[in-house]
């Protein structure tokens, strides 16, 4: 999951591995700016669905413009 837009809160970084946790999913943060944050985000889809959308409506002190999700194969299928 790539998450773009004014990203530059300290708390941000934090807040996605909160709610990652909240939700059972495993986490890895890939890199991390001001403007751009990529992690690494394993579990059921829907629960993902639901970071995705959690990540867009909070925390209030960041501006979410979009997100962006790629599919990865670990060779588990």
């Amino acid at each position: 999951m790539t998450i773009l837009g004014e990203l530059d809160a300290v708390s941000f970084l934090p807040w996605v591995r909160r709610h990652a946790a909240k939700l059972g999913l495993a986490q890895a943060i890939a890199h991390t700016s001001s403007e751009r944050l990529e992690v690494d985000i394993a579990g059921p889809v829907e629960l993902i669905d639901m970071m995705e959308i959690a990540c867009l409506l909070g925390p209030i002190d960041v501006w979410v413009e979009t997100i962006h999700r790629t599919p990865i194969d670990r060779g588990t299928g």
